[in-house]
């Protein structure tokens, strides 16, 4: 009997990866967009919205080549001389920004895509600024930079696909494992949030978090075909005290148990968080749980 392996949100069967790696083996020039296009529409995997799944797919690839089980092509752009060059040219703080909120208002809050002279800004920034790095988009996401009225720049915000479980969301929404695997997609994950080291200005963490939320369902809608109805983000204890999640209404549902999603055998240990969870709308457990 075959073994079966749960990966973004699928049961794969030793069989399903051999053709994925004959599918690589049989097209040597597919890149890793090409790929995950192509393994979308031979699956025929599908969004509820009737869109083909190529982000997921690629979420997948990337979490069969960590196994170990397939090897992907290089990543196009790797060697690309402007993206060697250009962390040397962020490196340099910017002028410092320590004033009253409303002196920068109204923010200006973009959206940035692949390709886009921002998107590059707005990785060098997460790679070298934020704790946690960047290393590039996986899944659905959306990444916004957040400038003030003048056109200077002041945070980065980047959104993607939830967590498959975390037990104080879950009870809290009132999902069972059935429903979560059904409804998931409507979540989303602030997986990064910085303001950039030289902003000093009060009040400003919760203001960019609001604005961007006002946005986030319309925007994801219209990039992916189908809306977010609710928010979670995990805020390390050690590090942070959640305080502008708190300030912009967020609400704490508990803590992480302290284990890696890839803690398979249950023995690495990570830093427990805490869970924040924003409705985008009234009726979101309605919608997380019947629609």
């Amino acid at each position: 009997m075959e073994s079966v392996h749960r990966i973004q949100g699928r049961d794969l069967r030793e069989s399903d990866i051999a053709a994925i790696r004959s599918l690589i083996r049989a097209n040597p020039a597919w890149h890793r967009t090409r790929l995950s296009v192509e393994l979308s529409r031979v699956w025929n995997w599908r969004s509820a919205s009737g869109r083909f799944q190529d982000m997921a797919a690629r979420s997948m690839l990337l979490k069969l080549e960590r196994r170990g089980w397939i090897t992907l092509p290089s990543r196009r752009g790797a060697h690309h001389p402007r993206r060697a060059c250009a962390p040397q040219a962020m490196r340099a703080e910017a002028a410092p920004i320590a004033e009253a909120l409303a002196g920068l208002l109204p923010l200006r809050v973009e959206t940035t895509s692949p390709g886009h002279p921002d998107r590059l800004i707005f990785s060098l920034y997460l790679s070298q600024r934020h704790y946690l790095g960047y290393r590039g988009p996986v899944g659905e996401t959306l990444a916004y930079l957040v400038r003030d009225c003048h056109g200077r720049d002041l945070a980065c915000v980047l959104f993607g696909a939830a967590a498959w479980k975390t037990r104080p969301r879950d009870a809290w929404i009132g999902w069972d494992d059935a429903t979560r695997a059904r409804r998931l997609l409507y979540v989303a994950n602030n997986s990064r949030f910085l303001i950039l080291p030289w902003v000093r200005v009060p009040h400003l963490a919760s203001h960019v978090l609001a604005c961007v939320l006002r946005r986030l369902s319309v925007d994801w809608q219209a990039k992916y075909g189908h809306p977010v109805h609710l928010v979670e983000t995990f805020v390390d204890r050690e590090r942070f005290k959640g305080t502008c999640y708190r300030a912009a209404n967020w609400v704490c549902v508990g803590q992480t148990q302290g284990r890696s999603r890839q803690d398979r055998d249950h023995v690495l240990r990570v830093p427990i968080k805490d869970v924040y969870l924003y409705p985008l709308a009234r009726d979101f457990r309605r919608r997380l749980c019947h629609e």
